[in-house]
């Protein structure tokens, strides 16, 4: 349960700077933020598996940046599903995928650090 919460808070701040960066990603209100983290964190553990699966043949075609394209899904289903985040086409759903998987990243490494250590 703590790993899903930090999972979500590290997800949350990706989506955040995702709103500041990338055009064509917002958010209504500070509720709508949290609410996107968590369900895009259930988005993510129950649909993208199957995407990945469905996916793979041009993934693996595409050397695996067709993956940006099932983040940017589901970042656009999580948007689908709350009224007050919003992403506004494609290319800004990829912009949002990039700028969270990247946070994420560097949120994974400082955190796997901090386990190595402890």
């Amino acid at each position: 349960m703590i790993r899903f919460i930090i999972q979500a808070v590290v997800t949350m701040i990706g989506l955040w700077l995702s709103a500041q960066v990338v055009p064509g990603v917002a958010f209504t209100n500070n509720g709508s933020l949290i609410a996107a983290a968590l369900i895009l964190g259930l988005v993510n553990a129950v649909v993208r598996p199957f995407m990945v699966i469905i996916t793979f043949p041009i993934t693996v075609v595409t050397l695996g940046l067709f993956l940006l394209v099932v983040n940017a899904a589901m970042i656009g289903l999580t948007a689908m599903f709350l009224g007050g985040f919003t992403v506004n086409g494609l290319w800004a759903g990829i912009g949002a995928a990039i700028v969270t998987g990247v946070v994420s990243w560097i949120a994974g490494a400082s955190i796997g650090d901090e386990e190595k250590r402890g």
